[in-house]
């Protein structure tokens, strides 16, 4: 998984009852984009350090949506 700045992280819930979580990437701690990240979640206000797992993805600024 590689990001940039600006991009989002995407967490889809893998639990019955969890929702998918959104956050804007605000810094990363690697040169070559690779996790972790600083993440701003949305509607949260709270910035934190994010190791992704394999229910996370990346969309990136400019990617526009395939419909």
């Amino acid at each position: 998984m590689k990001a940039a700045v600006g991009d989002k992280l995407i967490v889809e819930g893998t639990r019955h009852g969890e929702t998918r979580r959104v956050g804007v990437i605000v810094e990363l701690r690697h040169p070559d984009g690779s996790p972790p990240y600083m993440v701003r979640w949305t509607g949260a206000d709270q910035v934190s350090l994010v190791f992704p797992g394999p229910d996370a993805h990346v969309l990136s600024e400019g990617h526009v949506p395939a419909g």
